[in-house]
């Protein structure tokens, strides 16, 4: 990951409609436009880094918050396009744009966690716990195998980015999640979710049971 003491640096970006990275999630990418492919090229010539940053397609814009990408894993096909494995890293904040062809490259600085003295596992623990209720109801509506990873991360901040980046469908609310800056604050608001969630789901599996009752 890239030293805290470099607090600026350039970046070359990719937007992404609709897509938020975290950090040490994975993000499998299919490079076929000719712009990316000259900037996957030049970054396996150097730290193997870039910037994701989601696209909003309603507002025509790139967001200002995003998470650095390593290049992990890569393919080059007879035809050009790439296949690469990424993984996020640190997040950054875009301060400007440097150059905008062939590719964008911005100027970032990176982005830390506040420092607190709260205890923060009471919270991880809750979290994880709706976490493991809502895939249980999930399976008990969809009667579809889902389950959950058998090493999902045990730090506070880690468990709070690998659930942020599972929030699928919900681009807008995984952007806020990424650009909190405190655990406990993002922590909190996917207890929130997951509660409705749970809720939610409760809800629909007890008027399935109640349809099944009545067929029998």
């Amino acid at each position: 990951m890239a030293s805290s003491s470099i607090a600026v640096r350039e970046l070359p970006i990719f937007p992404l409609p609709e897509v938020v990275l975290f950090p040490n999630n994975p993000l499998p990418l299919h490079i076929f436009e000719y712009r990316y492919r000259i900037m996957m090229n030049t970054i396996l010539e150097g730290d193997r880094r870039f910037g994701v940053v989601m696209w909003n397609p309603q507002e025509g814009r790139a967001m200002e918050v995003g998470c650095c990408a390593e290049v992990v894993r890569h393919e080059q096909l007879e035809d050009g396009r790439m296949l690469i494995l990424t993984l996020g890293q640190q997040r950054f904040r875009v301060l400007d744009y440097v150059r905008e062809k062939p590719y964008r490259v911005g100027l970032v600085e990176w982005l830390e966690e506040a420092a607190t003295e709260e205890d923060l596992y009471p919270l991880a623990e809750e979290v994880e716990t709706l976490l493991r209720d809502v895939v249980r109801l999930s399976v008990k509506l969809t009667d579809q195998e889902v389950s959950l990873p058998q090493n999902l991360p045990q730090l506070p901040r880690e468990l709070s980015f690998w659930v942020a980046g599972n929030f699928q469908g919900a681009p807008m609310e995984q952007q806020a999640l990424l650009e909190l800056q405190d655990t406990a604050q993002r922590l909190r608001r996917e207890a929130e979710i997951l509660t409705t969630t749970r809720s939610h789901l409760a809800a629909r599996a007890a008027l399935k049971s109640v349809f099944q009752d009545s067929s029998d």
